[in-house]
């Protein structure tokens, strides 16, 4: 009798090991898992942020050389990551195979803007630093308008702060 009760205590001792190790295991499986999440969500997160578009509008009067100018110390700025220049008729190109229209042919001319495109390094992605930019950028009597996303910005802004919060 004895015997089939030490039978019984090792199969329970065996599984409960088993359990202790697999609890284990699980638990150091998740806390790892965390811990890479937390490592990449600064990457992630500044990913993101640079994929955002600030866009600055030329007036049709704007000399080559003032766009060429601005350009080149936009690109040269410690907080711009990338500069493009799109002319009118790339930007009407854009348009044209986005929504499969010409839609040049309806009004006879091009209504579009030269504008600058910009990407900005993901630290100096704020409410705060878009408007100064801006600002800064419509003080050149050349600049029609600025734009941005105001609203994503913030909403980005916010999701990160709760994300690393956590």
């Amino acid at each position: 009798m004895s015997s089939s009760f030490d039978k019984y205590q090792k199969r329970k001792l065996i599984s409960s090991y088993f359990s202790v190790v697999l609890s284990i295991a699980l638990v150091l499986f998740l806390l790892g898992v965390l811990g890479v999440l937390v490592i990449n969500a600064k990457k992630v997160a500044d990913h993101f942020k640079e994929q955002v578009t600030v866009t600055i509008y030329l007036k049709d009067t704007a000399k080559d050389i003032e766009i060429k100018q601005l350009e080149k110390s936009l690109a040269m700025a410690d907080y711009v990551k990338s500069t493009q220049y799109v002319s009118k008729e790339q930007a009407a190109e854009l348009l044209k195979a986005e929504n499969g229209e010409d839609f040049m042919q309806f009004l006879g001319l091009n209504p579009l803007q030269n504008s600058i495109d910009l990407n900005l390094k993901a630290d100096f992605v704020t409410s705060e630093k878009l408007e100064e930019l801006s600002k800064e950028a419509l003080n050149k009597g050349y600049v029609a308008e600025v734009s941005y996303d105001n609203d994503l910005v913030n909403l980005m802004n916010d999701n990160v702060k709760k994300i690393s919060f956590w």
